[in-house]
């Protein structure tokens, strides 16, 4: 009886672990192919209006995204959204532990790479929002303006820690700044899962402001890194109840994230791709 009784619990701990990785498994997967549909729409509607010629067009869904005899403007308008199809494609692979261990040399020079261009990309969002495109409210542009220093922050701490060699740290950081630089994506799924769910309760679609959006400012960064915080303690300071418990958050977390990037590819990509 007694070892009948350990095995039990042997075989419970187990399941709840597998349980963990795969629901963490499933989270990532959807949020990649959400950000790779988002990308999609970046290269279909600003790069074909782009080749094109149309860049007028780009002000139909970025206000002041394309301003006449602004060449410097339109340049970090370009460099904005080049970059942010790099960083969307390119960042995923950095968390994928079977490209770091067969391609390491690809994982050290992609991370560099990474780490650069979201940096640049930071700046240039801060440049634009502040002082070429002034949209939205204070609280927004806080908001926003602190997740750029996140990810300023959060890139030094992963390049510090993969110096050192400790790799645990290093990949705890490297998540952790996945996070915040896809805040603005995080952002728009958001927004279209609310409207879903509310029908815009909190929104004003006139200035698109109001308390859920000033939520949102801060809540886009925010929310996911607490649920990330929460998989870590989960992961070694819980029993097989809290892994459990932290599956199903993560499971319902990527349903309502699934939702949100259904109807944000309905409603604004694909329409315009």
């Amino acid at each position: 009886m007694p070892e009948s009784k350990s095995t039990a619990t042997i075989q419970v701990r187990e399941s709840a672990n597998r349980t963990l990785r795969i629901t963490a498994v499933f989270w990532f997967i959807t949020a990649v192919l959400g950000q790779w549909f988002f990308v999609a729409y970046l290269l279909l509607f600003y790069g074909k209006t782009g080749l094109q010629g149309n860049l007028a067009a780009w002000n139909k869904i970025m206000p002041h995204g394309y301003v006449p005899g602004d060449d410097i403007g339109n340049m970090f308008t370009v460099t904005h959204i080049s970059f942010a199809v790099v960083i969307l494609l390119g960042g995923p692979l950095q968390l994928i532990p079977k490209m770091r261990a067969r391609f390491p040399k690809f994982h050290r020079w992609n991370g560099r790479f990474y780490m650069v261009t979201v940096i640049i990309t930071a700046l240039v969002g801060l440049y634009m929002m502040w002082v070429r495109n002034p949209t939205g409210n204070l609280v927004q542009h806080i908001g926003l303006s602190v997740d750029a220093m996140l990810i300023v922050i959060f890139s030094a701490l992963a390049l510090r820690y993969a110096m050192a060699g400790k790799i645990a740290t290093h990949r705890r950081w490297a998540l952790r700044l996945f996070l915040v630089v896809s805040a603005v994506w995080f952002f728009r799924v958001g927004v279209m899962l609310w409207f879903l769910l509310t029908g815009g309760i909190g929104i004003d679609v006139e200035s698109f402001s109001g308390p859920f959006i000033s939520f949102l400012a801060f809540g886009q960064y925010l929310v996911p890194l607490a649920i990330l915080e929460m998989y870590f303690f989960s992961q070694t300071k819980t029993g097989t109840r809290g892994k459990f418990i932290m599956a199903a958050i993560l499971f319902i977390s990527t349903i309502l994230m699934g939702i949100g990037i259904f109807v944000a590819t309905m409603g604004l990509w694909l329409p315009n791709m």
